[in-house]
């Protein structure tokens, strides 16, 4: 299951996970978006050992200013409250997992 993140439950959701956390930011008039999202969902339901999660950088403006994001998709991983790898642009499923497990 991927969880829709805000400022609100950031912290909490992300930054406080007991496992490896991948974030999406996204919008919904991106088009490489709209690919890479449904790659996430399909990984949220077959590797529970992860957490995914998804940002709309049009409604959580303030997420997208503190992490940088210049362009979407933007995924990146966090692990022990930290960020530890960031790719900007759609990527294959199989190169989104080796993010998450490699970080």
């Amino acid at each position: 299951m991927v969880t829709n993140v805000t400022t609100r439950n950031f912290d909490e959701e992300v930054l406080k996970s007991d496992k490896p956390v991948l974030v999406d930011f996204w919008a919904t008039w991106c088009g490489p978006c709209r690919m890479v999202s449904p790659l996430v969902d399909e990984l949220s339901e077959e590797y529970s050992e992860y957490k995914f999660c998804k940002v709309n950088v049009d409604d959580e403006e303030a997420l997208a200013i503190k992490f940088g994001i210049m362009s979407i998709p933007t995924l990146i991983v966090f692990k022990n409250g930290e960020q530890k790898a960031k790719q900007v642009g759609a990527l294959p499923k199989e190169e989104i997992l080796d993010l998450v497990k490699n970080a």
